[in-house]
C-alpha cells in the first residue's frame, strides 16, 4: 500500500497505460476520417489517410529494423511527409529527429553522427546537403561508416531532376518506400511513457549543438497544454509558418491530431503566402517568431488581404516581441498570445496569460502588459526567477533580475551523450534556461536578456532587450538587435544593427544616425544610448532568431569605441 493512501489497489492493464501522443492519430482517424488533415499544395488527405500513411511508414521502417533504440532523422521544411514522420517513426517504437533545413553540411554531419541516425529521409530540394553530410561523415570515420538508409521525399512544387538526381544516387522513394508497408500495422505504444520520442538539437552558438531528448509522457502533456492555454478550438485549421523542425512545432504537430484540426502546409514563408491562406483556406491559427510577424505587419499593400475575413489567432515565441510590434498586429485584427520557453521545455511553456481586465486598458498599455512572459503552461508545475548567486527567489518588484529556471512534466530529459551539461543545467533540482529576467507584483515573468547578451557598461548593467523596444518605435526602423561593443571608457557600450524600413532614404546615412541617437537620448537613460548604429540586413537562424553571436563578432572586429578627447 502506497505510503499514507487510503487503499491498496495496484496498476493494472485496464487501469494504466503510458502516456503518448500517437493515440491522438488513433482517435482522429476514428472521429473524423474524413476530415481533411493536411492539404499542401494540390495533395489533400483525411485523418484516416493520415493514421494510414503513418501505420505504413512505421511497418515500412519495422521491415528495416529500425525501432526501439533506434534514432531516424528527417531534413524537410513544411510538408506532409514532415508531419507523418512525428507519428510514424515513433510508431515504430523509434526517435524522430527533425533537422534544421538551414544547417551547413558539416553541422548536419555533426548531428547525423552523434545521434547514430539509421535513415535519413530528406526532402528532394535538401538532398545535396544530405549527401555532402554523409560524405563529410563517412571521410570522418575512418572507415567505421555504416550508411543510413537514404529517402528521399518528391515534391511536385520542385524541381523533378534534383528528385531524379537522388534516385540516380540510390536513395529509396518516399511514396515508394510506403507502399512496402502495412496500412493496419498494429503499432505499439511505448512500455515507459519515459521512453524517448524526439530529439532536437540546440543552435550551437559557441560550441557543438546539444541534443535535446524528449519523452513520450512530455509531448502528450504540452500536445494538450497547448490549446488548453490557447483556447484553441476542436477543428481549428492551422497554418504551418513556424518550422515542424523547430522543437517539433512546438508540439503542434501531435496537437493538431488531439483537437482533430486541419494543417495547412507552407513550404516557404512569406507575408503574402500568410495573408493568401487566411484568405483562401479559413486559416484561425498560426505561430510565427517576432520576426515573421515583422514581416506581416510591413507587408507592402499588394502583398496583404486586409480586413481581415476573421479574428486569426497568433502565437509568438523565440524572441521577446517589442510591444510596438504587438500592437500592430492587434491593429491588423490578429489575436496575439506571447509565449516563452525553450527546446528543452518542448517548445513554449510559459505564456502571458490574458486577463478579462486588460480589455479596459488603452491598446499601447495592453501590448506593454502582453510583452511579457507570463506564467507557467497548464502542462509546466514550476517556474521562478532566482538569485545567481543563492538560487533564492527574487522579490516581485518587476526590477530586481535573476535567472528563469522551470521544472516539472515538460522538462527535458536531458542532453544526448553530455553528462557534463546535464549536471551544470539541472543544478539545485531546477533546469536553467540561462535567460535573466524579473518578476513583477503580478507574479508575471518577464525576460530581460539572454546572460551572455546583458551589456555591462561602466559597471552598469544594460538590458539589450529594453534598448531594442524602444529602437522599435523609430518610424524608420524594421528590425534591430543590439549588442555590446569594446569601448575605451566604460569597458562595453551598446551597438545597434538596424535594418532600414522600405522606401527609407538612405543616401545620407551619418544624417540617419544622428537622427537615431538623438531619438534615443529624449527615450531612455544616458548609458543606454547607442553609440554605434550600422545599417544592413540581420543574420538569423533557421527559425528566425537573430544571430547576436554574430554581430558580437561584429562589434570586436569593429574595434573599442574612442575615449572622447573632449
Amino acid at each position: 500500500m502506497a505510503e499514507g493512501d487510503i487503499d491498496d489497489l495496484p496498476k493494472n492493464g485496464a487501469n494504466y497505460t503510458a502516456l503518448t501522443p500517437l493515440w491522438f492519430l488513433d482517435r482522429a482517424a476514428l472521429v473524423h476520417p474524413n476530415r481533411k488533415s493536411i492539404i499542401h499544395g494540390n495533395i489533400h488527405y483525411t485523418w484516416l489517410q493520415t493514421y494510414q500513411r503513418c501505420r505504413r511508414l512505421a511497418s515500412a521502417l519495422s521491415k528495416h529494423s529500425v525501432g526501439p533504440g533506434s534514432t531516424v532523422a528527417i531534413i524537410a521544411p513544411n510538408t506532409p511527409a514532415m508531419y507523418e514522420a512525428h507519428f510514424g517513426i515513433p510508431m515504430a517504437g523509434a526517435v524522430v529527429n527533425t533537422v534544421n533545413i538551414r544547417l551547413n553540411a558539416s553541422t548536419v554531419a555533426f548531428l547525423l553522427g552523434h545521434s547514430a541516425s539509421a535513415v535519413v529521409m530528406v526532402d528532394q530540394e535538401f538532398f545535396p546537403l544530405a549527401e555532402e553530410a554523409l560524405k563529410i561523415l563517412k571521410d570522418k570515420s575512418k572507415g567505421k561508416f555504416k550508411p543510413p538508409l537514404v529517402i528521399v521525399i518528391a515534391d511536385a512544387s520542385c524541381d523533378p531532376n534534383g528528385l531524379h538526381y537522388a534516385l540516380g544516387r540510390g536513395a529509396v522513394e518516399y511514396e515508394k518506400f510506403l507502399e512496402t508497408g502495412d496500412p493496419e500495422f498494429a503499432w505499439k505504444p511505448p512500455k515507459d511513457e519515459w521512453q524517448s520520442i524526439a530529439l532536437g538539437y540546440t543552435s550551437g552558438t559557441t560550441s557543438s549543438p546539444k541534443g535535446v531528448v524528449l519523452h513520450h509522457r512530455g509531448a502528450y502533456l504540452m500536445a494538450l497544454s497547448n490549446p488548453i492555454v490557447w483556447g484553441m478550438p476542436e477543428g481549428a485549421i492551422y497554418l504551418w509558418t513556424l518550422p515542424m523542425f523547430h522543437c517539433n512545432g512546438w508540439c503542434f504537430t501531435w496537437t493538431l491530431a488531439a483537437v482533430c484540426g486541419t494543417s495547412i502546409c507552407l513550404r516557404q514563408v512569406s507575408a503574402k503566402a500568410v495573408y493568401s491562406a487566411i484568405a483562401n483556406n479559413g486559416v484561425t491559427h498560426f505561430c510565427a517568431a517576432p520576426v515573421v510577424l515583422n514581416t506581416i505587419v510591413n507587408a507592402p499593400k499588394e502583398e496583404s488581404i486586409l480586413p481581415l475575413p476573421r479574428l486569426v489567432h497568433v502565437m509568438t515565441a523565440g524572441a521577446a516581441p517589442p510591444p510596438s510590434l504587438l500592437f500592430e498586429m492587434s491593429k491588423r485584427g490578429f489575436r496575439v498570445a506571447h509565449t516563452y520557453g525553450l527546446s528543452e521545455t518542448y517548445g513554449p511553456s510559459v505564456i502571458c496569460a490574458w486577463k478579462p481586465e486588460w480589455d479596459l486598458l488603452p491598446p499601447e498599455k495592453q501590448a506593454r502588459l502582453n510583452s511579457r512572459q507570463g506564467v507557467q503552461y497548464v502542462g509546466l508545475e514550476g517556474l521562478d526567477v532566482v538569485s545567481t548567486n543563492d538560487m533564492k527567489p527574487v522579490p516581485t518588484d518587476g526590477r530586481t533580475v535573476g535567472e528563469i529556471v522551470m521544472r516539472g512534466n515538460v522538462v527535458m530529459k536531458g542532453y544526448l551523450k553530455n553528462p557534463k551539461a546535464n549536471e551544470e543545467t539541472f543544478t539545485g533540482g531546477w533546469f536553467h534556461s540561462g535567460d535573466l529576467g524579473v518578476k513583477h507584483p503580478d507574479g508575471y515573468i518577464e525576460v530581460k536578456d539572454r546572460s551572455k547578451d546583458i551589456i555591462i557598461s561602466g559597471g552598469e548593467n544594460i538590458s539589450s532587450v529594453e534598448v531594442e523596444n524602444t529602437l522599435y518605435h523609430h518610424p524608420a526602423i524594421l528590425e534591430v538587435s543590439v549588442v555590446a561593443r569594446p569601448d575605451e571608457q566604460w569597458g562595453e557600450s551598446p551597438c545597434a544593427f538596424v535594418t532600414l524600413k522600405p522606401g527609407v532614404d538612405k543616401s545620407n546615412e551619418k544624417s540617419l544616425v544622428e537622427k537615431i541617437i538623438k531619438f534615443c537620448r529624449v527615450k531612455m537613460p544616458t548609458y543606454w544610448v547607442p553609440k554605434s548604429v550600422i545599417f544592413g540586413p540581420l543574420p538569423k537562424t533557421a527559425t528566425g532568431k537573430v544571430q547576436k553571436h554574430i554581430l558580437r563578432a561584429k562589434a570586436r572586429e569593429m574595434g573599442p569605441v574612442k575615449k572622447s578627447r573632449l
